[in-house]
């Protein structure tokens, strides 16, 4: 009889951490100096909506962190219709508190996760960007 084969779960390592939190925080410290582009919207909205959608597939019971990661997605999403319509990349000061709340949530709960998933996921959003499905997806 054949043993029923779990998937291995590789945690998310610090480094990957790190690689994460180096995709939020520069690009938002780009955009509090305004050195704000197209490519360090990106990456943030890109390992905001990551995290966030990783943590919905994974059923996460943690207390208000889909929410605050979907408000730090809204804010974002006009951030990118802003952009996309003027070519000024900003945050204006009243959008960076739901910003900089999504990022701490991303930050804080990422460790919750595994490599795996995290790269499932990724790879999801991007084929559903590549679509023009991309609803819950500020990048």
């Amino acid at each position: 009889m054949s043993k029923k084969q779990t998937p291995l779960r590789v945690p998310v390592t610090q480094g990957l951490k790190d690689l994460y939190a180096m995709d939020m925080h520069l690009p938002y410290q780009a955009a509090c100096e305004g050195r704000f582009s197209v490519t360090a919207f990106g990456r943030l909205a890109a390992a905001i909506s990551v995290v966030r959608a990783a943590l919905v597939q994974k059923n996460t019971q943690i207390p208000d962190a889909i929410d605050i990661l979907d408000k730090a997605v809204e804010t974002l999403s006009i951030v990118r219709a802003r952009g996309d319509s003027t070519d000024v990349w900003e945050i204006k000061e009243d959008e960076r508190p739901s910003v900089v709340a999504g990022i701490e949530v991303a930050e804080e709960y990422i460790g919750v996760l595994d490599v795996a998933l995290l790269e499932q996921t990724a790879a999801m959003l991007m084929n559903l960007m590549a679509t023009g499905s991309d609803d819950q997806v500020a990048s």
